[in-house]
């Protein structure tokens, strides 16, 4: 196989990984070439982190930038007829999955000697690299919207980034963090390929968790797109491994009031539809144009899998109903349980089968929002 390098995989042009970048010559997203996935004799069962997966990872980073990240537990509880288990990947230092992929893209750009990096973030990504940055001695700059959860603002300030509130739309930031980015690397978890490379850690610690087999459906809260793609990757490594026999369906969870991808998807086609966009209290999935749209479809159609788009009302229930189960969550992660009730309902998801439901982040960075509408509900 040849050696992994950074692809554009809209025109297949290639690019080495010794060099840093975010983007392709034309200002394009990039992926890493396909790799051959790892089997269980792999991993490093001494590592209690998503780094006993490290065999996996298209290049050898010899000191990673590690506070514990991975090993999240996977909770089974009753949901009707349904028994899906929720991955609870706010156990992550940052209490949310983000530092699976930030943990393997700063290690990787500090091994390239790379000392400073900005990032644009609505909040989970942005305390993430704030606190990474900090563990790896880099300094860092964060580009978030004036909207941003104070509690997640503090975050970053707690870790010594220096913050930069901008505002109108979430679009904003990125266009903002994209003209800074002659001053300073732009080490952005939606543009920067190797975060997928760490996001991927979902799927092999899902094949883990379930004594090395895939689950049916899996199903996430999808913004720009992150989990979704880091599960596909992982596993389509896995199958390529001839670990797994197929792929579980992955289905992707977005407000209806921002659901580009649903849009697109229940078009039938992987180019941006016009729907309406409103304020959505699930803000870590508020993006309206994901760059990785056209990739995104591609994975839910090979999976199997769809999309679902919740009504505030929606992820409203699933937020107390959780809660009523003891899970306290953020509003965006809610919308990925309430898309159970949909997907029985069409039929998509069925008793029998293991659903795994991804909860990204704690509920303790929106308490206040939170107390306000279960207090209202």
């Amino acid at each position: 196989m040849p050696s992994p390098s950074y692809i554009d995989p809209l025109n297949g042009k290639l690019y080495p990984l010794d060099i840093p970048r975010w983007c392709s010559d034309e200002g394009k997203p990039l992926l890493i070439t396909p790799l051959p996935g790892i089997s269980r004799d792999d991993i490093d069962r001494a590592t209690r982190s998503l780094w006993r997966y490290r065999a996996a990872l298209p290049v050898e980073i010899r000191q990673p930038i590690t506070m514990g990240e991975g090993c999240t537990p996977a909770v089974e509880k009753a949901w009707d007829e349904l028994r899906p288990h929720f991955k609870l990947d706010w156990f992550n230092p940052t209490a949310s999955f983000k530092d699976r992929g930030t943990t393997v893209m700063l290690s990787f750009l500090r091994q390239l000697g790379v000392d400073a990096v900005l990032e644009d973030s609505s909040g989970n990504g942005g305390a993430s690299v704030s606190a990474y940055g900090a563990a790896g001695g880099m300094r860092v700059r964060i580009l978030a919207p004036a909207t941003t959860s104070p509690m997640k603002v503090a975050q970053m300030h707690a870790f010594g980034a220096e913050v930069q509130l901008v505002e109108g739309p979430r679009e904003e930031s990125e266009a903002e963090a994209i003209r800074q980015s002659k001053q300073i690397f732009y080490s952005s978890h939606n543009w920067q390929p190797f975060f997928l490379q760490g996001t991927k850690s979902l799927a092999y610690e899902i094949w883990e968790d379930f004594g090395f087999t895939a689950p049916d459906n899996v199903i996430m809260p999808v913004g720009a797109g992150s989990s979704l793609l880091g599960c596909h990757i992982g596993f389509k490594e896995l199958f390529a491994a001839g670990q797994i026999t197929r792929l579980p369906r992955l289905f992707a969870a977005q407000p209806l009031n921002c659901s580009p991808v649903d849009a697109s998807f229940a078009a039938g086609v992987d180019t941006p539809v016009e729907r309406a966009v409103r304020k959505t209290i699930a803000e870590g999935t508020a993006i309206k144009h994901p760059l990785r749209l056209k990739q995104m479809i591609a994975a839910l159609k090979e999976s199997g899998g769809g999309t679902v788009a919740i009504p505030e009302d929606g992820i409203v229930a699933a937020l107390k109903r959780l809660a009523q189960t003891g899970l306290f969550v953020e509003p965006t992660s809610a919308s990925a349980a309430a898309a159970l009730d949909v997907l029985k309902a069409r039929g998509a998801i069925r008793p029998a089968e293991r659903t795994v439901v991804i909860i990204s982040g704690t509920g303790i960075k929106a308490a206040g929002l939170i107390t306000e509408l279960l207090g209202a509900s």
